[in-house]
């Protein structure tokens, strides 16, 4: 199925997400190169302020990847086997993979129906028939980065907890007195809920700067802290940072400046693992955070230009992006084209792929996966979640594209799509 010949199909390769590194990045990870001190240090300290400062929270702290950060903070509240997570089926394998390595169970929740001002996320009325006395934790994500209205959950939860007890199976847990709501914004940096940064509205969230996301540190991520006042955020940041360093008391910072005969000397107070950030990273990060806000503009500005070419298109759903509280990070534009079928969807992308135009799937349910059907999870069980990715093709979004490639997108789009419509057997409407 070829898309027909425009011109405009010589242009250049639009890529998917190609990272934006200027030249002040380059300059940056030169300055810690030279400066002899690589790994965790002032740079990645600096990085963990301005975090803080910009999500409007007690603290961050800085480590090597998402995946990492949230392993960290699920050993630090306790969960273990026997316990639960409640997260969505809908989400990246990640959410999920961190429950598992704890010896816990994810208790997968399927899409809202029909998909409403929420989008591809959780709501509180789909997470309420699987809060049960196993329940520790409840991790929503943030998909696309469309903020979830986890704030709002907070009081739900405590007269959910006052009705129905919470049985605490550490000191961490007791303190807080009720399951963790633990945000996963992979997706949601710079994105904001009734005027204030995602960040501080769940009682931790974890940010993700793999390459591909709107800031990136090549790999990386940051966890905010807005616990109750019952914790000390600098204790508990104190604490995450042990335990992402094998749970060692002193990093390789903290002893170069000891002084004494012992200055050398550590403890493990548990066994953690090791997913500190790098001052490489962190340098990395502290440059795209300075000019984020301009990123983000660019970033409006481009998915604004995706929904005027696709508004009134009959086959289009486009993703949720502004309302009266909420502001998208335009992490994605996750369009949905309801007439297709997912073979047809897969074929559309492939159209645009010949024309090198870069297309991805967000996301595949987790119950799809085999890592997961195989502990039982089954697909039928989410079809909320099978309807919405069978149709959900990701279009570019970065800071290297124009108004002329996201017009080239358009186009392409809607041309492959009336390709595929045509050569559907006559009288059939498989979607």
């Amino acid at each position: 199925m070829d898309v027909p010949s425009s011109p405009k199909n010589t242009r250049k390769p639009i890529g998917f997400a190609p990272p934006f590194i200027d030249d002040d990045t380059i300059r940056a990870v030169e300055r810690v190169l030279r400066s002899g001190w690589i790994t965790t240090g002032p740079e990645t300290a600096a990085f963990e302020k301005e975090l803080a400062a910009y999500c409007g929270t007690d603290a961050a702290v800085c480590g090597g990847s998402w995946t990492g950060l949230a392993g960290v903070i699920l050993d630090w509240f306790g969960v273990g086997p026997g316990d639960e997570v409640i997260l969505p089926s809908y989400t990246y394998c990640a959410t999920a993979n961190v429950v598992l390595h704890r010896g816990a169970t994810p208790v997968m929740v399927d899409l809202p129906s029909p998909l409403n001002q929420d989008g591809f996320n959780l709501t509180w009325d789909a997470v309420f028939p699987h809060l049960s006395a196993r329940t520790k934790v409840i991790m929503p994500v943030d998909v696309g980065g469309w903020p979830t209205c986890i704030g709002d959950w907070t009081t739900k939860l405590e007269h959910w907890t006052t009705s129905h007890g919470f049985q605490a199976n550490s000191e961490v847990q007791a303190t807080l007195g009720r399951p963790l709501l633990l945000l996963d914004a992979a997706h949601s940096l710079g994105a904001s809920i009734d005027g204030q940064s995602v960040g501080a509205q769940a009682d931790l969230s974890v940010f993700s700067f793999h390459a591909v996301k709107n800031l990136t540190t090549a790999e990386g991520g940051a966890v905010t802290l807005s616990l109750p006042s019952s914790f000390d955020p600098t204790e508990v940041g104190k604490k995450l940072r042990m335990l992402s360093l094998h749970g060692q008391s002193k990093d390789a910072a903290s002893k170069y400046h000891a002084s004494g005969r012992d200055a050398w000397r550590y403890d493990v107070i548990a066994p953690g693992f090791k997913c500190n950030m790098t001052d490489i990273q962190a340098a990395m990060g502290r440059v795209a955070l300075a000019r984020y806000g301009a990123d983000l503009e660019k970033r409006h500005t481009l998915a604004d230009r995706y929904d005027a070419g696709f508004a009134n298109w009959g086959p289009a759903h486009l993703p949720k992006r502004r309302d009266e509280r909420r502001q998208t990070s335009d992490h994605l534009y996750a369009l949905r084209l309801t007439d297709l079928i997912e073979t047809e969807r897969n074929d559309l992308i492939q159209q645009l792929r010949e024309v090198d135009i870069a297309a991805n799937v967000h996301f595949q349910p987790l119950p799809l996966l085999s890592a997961y059907a195989q502990r039982g999870h089954d697909p039928k069980d989410h079809p909320e979640a099978l309807a919405a990715y069978a149709c959900e093709i990701s279009l570019p979004l970065h800071l290297h594209l124009e108004f002329e490639d996201v017009d080239r997108v358009i186009d392409t789009v809607k041309r492959a799509h009336a390709v595929i419509l045509s050569q559907r057997t006559p009288g059939s409407n498989p979607a």
